[in-house]
């Protein structure tokens, strides 16, 4: 007997059927979805079409560009251009913001992404991901310019990431909790295969970069101590650490067994604000692991409620099961006491 599986397609028009998603939003994703598509078979095929490796361009964050960072960057400016409600496209790769209407009116939809997180895993052949995010402009735009798209992670009508790893996933939310797909290779179809994914409060798992330990502030330097101290220490319990140099993969790795993920602001860092990206990465992320019952934070305030600078603004992020979070954030309130 064939267990009958829930498509992409079949998902969101029972969403559109119920009024909670939009006809165009629902192109969107799939545009979205065939991006995540084309970049997967890229990846997988990499070495047999010769786009591995580095290319002799930078980034505006003065990253060394791999090859597959400008093809990932090229599939989702081309397909998510197909939406005729699409008014500008924000991207990692991009020095400034790509505009597709001359008049953006109300209702227009704003899309931000990275499209390939993690890239460095590539030659290693490691977890890499896209990270994406829409908003609905909620007033027309007189003046076309950088500054227009900075809105805040509460804007955000639709989140999500692929994962290319050993399958290819597809995790989103639209404000009604958070659902993966995972795409069955030589159909072209995402099924539904982790409904609902809900984070537990309590963890024992936590993933940072331990090798910047010397830059931590005292409030993440207590934290990963306590979990390092394991029973013997104040929580009590064993800790495992994990870190996979993907944001994408470790977010899915929290979203499917719980954990915490923290990329702080540390002294080598401070000066740009952060590692992460507050609108294609930070934003983005923060809205689904809330929406799975988590938590997101710089460890001073949500990261959903920072009002953007710019749009390749850097933050601090702390993000995943809630009991963690706070207690962190509890830790930045003493050193501000």
């Amino acid at each position: 007997m064939t267990l009958e599986r829930t498509t992409l397609r079949k998902f969101l028009l029972n969403l559109q059927k119920d009024d909670a998603l939009d006809q165009d939003l629902v192109l969107l994703i799939e545009d979205i979805a065939t991006s995540c598509r084309i970049i997967s078979h890229q990846i997988h095929n990499g070495p047999f079409l010769n786009i591995l490796g580095a290319t002799e361009t930078s980034n505006i964050q003065g990253e060394t560009q791999k090859k597959l960072d400008v093809i990932a960057n090229d599939v989702f400016l081309s397909h998510c251009s197909n939406c005729g409600r699409v008014a500008a496209l924000v991207s990692e790769e991009l020095e400034d913001v790509v505009w597709l209407k001359e008049k953006p009116e109300k209702g227009d939809y704003l899309v931000y992404f990275d499209p390939l997180d993690g890239s460095s895993n590539l030659n290693v052949n490691l977890s890499v991901g896209s990270i994406f995010s829409v908003v609905e402009l909620e007033e027309d735009i007189q003046t076309l310019s950088n500054e227009v798209v900075l809105l805040n992670g509460t804007k955000q009508i639709f989140a999500g990431y692929s994962l290319y790893g050993p399958s290819t996933s597809l995790v989103f939310s639209t404000g009604q909790g958070v659902n993966g797909f995972t795409h069955m290779i030589g159909t072209g179809e995402f099924f539904l295969t982790f409904p609902d994914m809900q984070l537990p409060d309590q963890t024992d798992e936590f993933a940072i970069n331990a090798s910047r330990w010397r830059q931590w502030d005292p409030a993440i330097s207590r934290y990963v101590q306590e979990c390092i101290d394991g029973e013997a220490g104040p929580r009590q319990k064993t800790f495992n650490m994990r870190w996979t140099a993907s944001m994408v993969a470790e977010v899915h790795r929290i979203l499917t067994r719980g954990g915490i993920f923290l990329y702080p602001v540390d002294k080598e860092n401070e000066a740009r604000g952060g590692k992460l990206r507050l609108l294609y990465e930070a934003n983005p992320m923060s809205f689904i692991v809330e929406q799975a019952n988590g938590r997101a934070s710089t460890g001073y305030q949500r990261i959903l409620d920072v009002e953007p600078q710019s749009h390749h603004q850097r933050i601090s992020v702390i993000l995943g099961c809630s009991a963690e979070v706070e207690r962190i954030e509890s830790y930045y309130r003493e050193l501000e006491r």
